[in-house]
């Protein structure tokens, strides 16, 4: 440190081909404590910047005579301005002869920061290299924050796109490693405890094992206890996993775990713990908004997780199970219901099988919208419906009390059913369709055909015509099914109820190998629920039935 209080260990370049001058400049330097590196040309200026490049200890200014025999200083300094991995160092431009003052503007235009009259006394050439410096690493710094400042929002809007609990993970896991320029952890605490976790793409693989997975729950758990605010521990080595930032290397993490508005701790983003290079404050604080801003964007996914999980117990507890079906003399039944990929909203799909007076009563159907409100008023559909049972079969009767039950207890809502009365004797059916896809009859004669049946949706309050008629053969099949089976984005639903008409003609024998024929032909990555029915005439076979 100099006299002026100025950290001395900079790195100069004195570019000069007099020798006498450079050595001169370069002990005014020494003296000053800083180290020297001369050159005697503007080309052996160039070699030695490049060598220095590849080892990392590029000078922190360069002198640089203006009379230079390869080239003039200010030809350099614009070779070096034109490069980017040296267009930010600092250039000192210094002559004995050149002294007017278009010599020093022609300096400034080329990219030179100062200007040096030579002989000069000792404290102006270290002024002057101190203040190229301090320009320099302001001007560096401003640029360093603007860059982590930019990582730091596009780490945060991609957090706050995530669709799901894994998706978020993994993006606060890609921002921190991007911000710590190091390997990172994500971890999002699920409302049961469960942990969802996500790791920058640098390792082999972006989860941990199981064993590691439950140990970082509760190690988070334990952590959490007790405080409030974002706050950041190191845990060693022994207590953290092997293998979380890099594969088969064991490592201190330095974790930051950010609360959610009801104090409980959803995030916790871990990054190893670094020795060398000393890692910068300002990026430990980053990697704390990083985390606080996913905690942030946790809490509405945990709501709608928490929420999903309530609505899918309660579709699902309310759906009979296909071994629980009850026993329906002369017809045989099969049943089928998928739930979407957990990435999917809630659906209101449905289905029943009812004994009625007038013969057996099948329905499929569908709530219009997807949440919790949707998978309720599906409960009260299926228990209205059995309740109407109880003194009416006919099909258009139930889907009118239906639709009259909607309008009044949930005038928003509507909803698609199809119902089908059957009298197992003579195989005569009826038709009640409200919105639904209506029934295909497969015929034991071979082909495939929709029931002529439609109507308006339930909740429109609207007219409703007389229930369609068909008859089924002892062979034939009958087949109810949700659009979620069939429904894709971008096609038409006539084209795909067509694919589907085609498709089940030619299934094998059966209703259950008609179901999962269906199944395995549409039924993969749907993006709602399926519900699907099939029955036909004939002695149950105790081994399919439900």
């Amino acid at each position: 440190m100099d006299g002026n209080g100025w950290q001395t260990d900079t790195t100069v370049m004195v570019v000069d081909d007099v020798a006498a001058s450079r050595y001169a400049m370069g002990a005014v330097l020494r003296r000053a404590g800083h180290r020297v590196v001369p050159v005697a040309s503007g080309s052996e200026a160039l070699v030695e910047l490049d060598v220095r490049l590849g080892a990392g200890t590029l000078p922190d200014v360069a002198l640089v005579d203006v009379g230079l025999p390869d080239m003039s200083g200010f030809e350099l300094c614009r070779r070096l301005r034109a490069q980017p991995r040296t267009a930010a160092l600092p250039v000192v431009h210094f002559s004995a002869v050149s002294v007017e003052s278009g010599d020093r503007c022609r300096a400034l235009d080329a990219g030179g920061d100062a200007y040096l009259t030579v002989p000069a006394e000792p404290q102006e050439i270290q002024a002057v290299v101190r203040a190229a410096v301090r320009g320099a690493r302001r001007h560096s710094g401003a640029g360093t924050l603007v860059h982590r400042l930019t990582l730091l929002s596009e780490a945060i809007v991609r957090v706050q796109a995530a669709r799901c609990l894994g998706e978020l993970a993994d993006a606060a896991a890609e921002g921190a490693a991007r911000l710590s320029g190091t390997h990172a952890a994500a971890f999002v605490v699920g409302p049961d405890g469960e942990l969802h976790g996500g790791r920058s793409r640098g390792g082999i693989s972006r989860t941990l094992p199981g064993a590691a997975h439950e140990s970082v729950a509760r190690l988070i758990a334990r952590i959490a206890e007790g405080q409030s605010g974002v706050h950041a521990t190191v845990v060693p080595a022994p207590l953290w996993p092997a293998g979380c930032f890099r594969p088969g290397v064991q490592e201190d993490a330095r974790l930051v775990l950010a609360p959610a508005q009801d104090g409980t701790t959803p995030v916790c983003i871990a990054t190893p713990v670094r020795r060398v290079p000393v890692p910068d404050p300002a990026d430990d604080a980053l990697v704390a908004r990083l985390a606080e801003a996913a905690a942030l964007a946790a809490e509405p996914l945990l709501m709608y997780q928490a929420e999903r999980h309530i609505a899918l117990t309660l579709q699902h507890s309310f759906l009979p199970q296909p071994f629980r079906l009850p026993h329906m003399p002369g017809v045989e039944v099969e049943v089928r219901y998928v739930p979407a990929s957990r990435e999917t909203e809630i659906g209101g799909d449905f289905y029943a099988v009812l004994g009625t007076g007038g013969g057996v009563l099948t329905a499929v159907g569908d709530v219009v919208g997807h949440s919790l409100e949707a998978a309720t008023v599906m409960v009260e559909i299926r228990h209205a419906l059995r309740a109407y049972c109880v003194e009416e079969s006919d099909p258009a009767a139930l889907a009118a009390r239906l639709d009259r039950m909607l309008q009044h207890y949930h005038p928003d809502v509507t909803a698609t059913v199809c119902l089908v009365l059957l009298d197992p004797g003579t195989g005569r059916a009826r038709v009640a369709n409200a919105g639904h896809i209506p029934p295909l009859v497969v015929r034991a004669s071979g082909g495939a055909a929709y029931a002529k049946a439609c109507g308006p949706l339930l909740g429109l309050g609207l007219e409703r015509p007389a229930p369609a008629e068909l008859h089924l053969a002892p062979a034939d099949r009958l087949l109810m099914v949700t659009d979620g089976l069939i429904e894709t984005r971008g096609v038409d639903l006539a084209t795909s109820m067509d694919q589907l008409r085609t498709a089940a003609s030619g299934a094998p024998p059966g209703v259950g190998d008609l179901c999962d024929m269906l199944l395995d032909r549409f039924g993969h990555d749907r993006e709602d629920d399926i519900a699907m029915l099939a029955l036909r005439l004939g002695e149950e076979h105790p081994g399919e039935l439900g």
